[in-house]
């Protein structure tokens, strides 16, 4: 449960959400996509999220689950056919999709490197490959913001630096992308870094401060040790 949460988040930057289990990051992710009941206010783009229009939200804000595919029910969907859902928001109501969908969802299968089987069902996939594709739905959105709930679960470490640059790449593009991350090291190269313990915000603002490395250590129960390595920061365990 989250508790006395007072939050703003940048727009046109990467913010990484921290914290060991049960901080509440999902959570928190959850209640700013809308998908949960919250006491109090939250505001997209200068508007209270409750006030817009579920298509126009749906627009603006992509989201991508924790175990995306289970929740989607998607396993006998072909790859392309998952990548196109992220368009529904873009179509009218039963309106078979456009020339505009079909090129959103190669550009987001490439992307991500799934084009190559955009025929083959989700289901028939590896764990590190279904997770491309559910990222290809996420980017076949075109939001402005993205909310990303463990987008490396399944991921190996080269596939891992192609997602780092992909959110590079989509921030350079001056979108803005919020990510839960277990990965301390992967968070750290975010812009921004909220850490979480309990339901609370311990600390919010830029990742190299040493601030930000203090509340993760603690937080973490200083079992956390913080190394610069070339142009990086790098936390592993004491």
């Amino acid at each position: 449960m989250l508790q006395d949460v007072n939050l703003a988040l940048k727009a046109g930057c990467w913010t990484s959400i921290v914290g060991p289990n049960g901080a509440g990051k999902s959570t928190l992710l959850r209640a700013l996509a809308g998908l949960l009941p919250v006491q109090g206010e939250i505001w997209l783009l200068e508007q209270p999220l409750r006030s817009w229009a579920h298509k126009d939200r749906a627009r603006s804000l992509a989201w991508l689950a924790q175990g995306g595919a289970t929740e989607i029910g998607a396993d006998d969907l072909t790859v392309y056919d998952v990548a196109m859902l992220g368009r529904l928001p873009h179509q009218g109501w039963l309106a078979p999709p456009g020339p505009e969908d079909h090129a959103a969802v190669e550009r987001s299968l490439r992307q991500t490197g799934a084009w190559e089987w955009r025929d083959r069902p989700l289901g028939a996939l590896s764990g590190g490959e279904r997770q491309r594709v559910l990222l290809a739905r996420l980017l076949a959105v075109e939001a402005g913001i993205l909310l990303m709930d463990e987008p490396l679960a399944n991921l190996d470490p080269p596939h891992q630096a192609d997602w780092i640059a992909l959110v590079r790449e989509l921030v350079g593009q001056g979108r803005t992308v919020v990510s839960v991350l277990h990965e301390i090291s992967v968070s750290l190269m975010a812009d921004e870094l909220v850490v979480m313990r309990a339901g609370q915000v311990r600390y919010t603002g830029r990742s190299g401060e040493a601030a930000a490395h203090e509340a993760l250590a603690d937080v973490f129960d200083h079992r956390l040790a913080f190394h610069r390595i070339e142009d990086r920061w790098v936390a592993l365990p004491r």
